[in-house]
């Protein structure tokens, strides 16, 4: 269990993020047309996972602008954005805001995500939603990078996750 602040207030995780040097855990999640998609489907590929409690708050909707801003800099990398929206309010969001390089995806139909990565909350208001974090993968599937954000009102630090996929 980790402990994380929403507006300075302890609120727990229901585990840790992977450690670095170890295999992600798979995942089944779905993408906007409803289709479900697992790590394999992108295989051979650095990957980014900016997870979110929810795109329809102004910080997560901050991650995911300025991840798409990067991510046309960033060769042979998805990435990902995960939180528990609806497939349907993840796409109008992603119509509304123009964001067209970062992947999103839901828990809508398997909840195994959170509770895989380290990263469902557990108590307080949020319970039940993501904390803010970021896991970064090679293409093999190793973590590499991993940043569970200390105050879910903060941006993760988007510089050192980039970092560690372009070296």
């Amino acid at each position: 269990m980790a402990t994380v602040k929403l507006e300075g207030n302890e609120i727990h995780t229901i585990g840790e993020l992977p450690g670095i040097g170890t295999k992600a855990p798979d995942f089944l999640l779905t993408k906007a047309d409803l289709s479900d998609v697992t790590l394999k489907d992108f295989s051979g590929k650095k990957k980014i996972l900016n997870i979110v409690p929810s795109l329809d708050t102004p910080v997560c909707a901050t991650s995911a602008k300025k991840f798409n801003e990067e991510a046309s800099r960033i060769d042979n990398c998805v990435i990902l954005t995960i939180s528990n929206d609806l497939p349907f309010a993840q796409k109008r969001f992603c119509d509304a805001e123009k964001i067209d390089r970062v992947l999103t995806l839901s828990q809508l139909r398997n909840r195994e995500f959170g509770k895989n990565y380290g990263v469902e909350i557990v108590d307080g208001p949020l319970a039940g939603l993501l904390a803010r974090a970021i896991v970064v993968l090679d293409e093999n599937d190793t973590v590499i990078y991993t940043q569970l954000v200390p105050e879910i009102t903060q941006e993760p630090d988007y510089d050192r996750a980039i970092k560690a996929v372009t070296g």
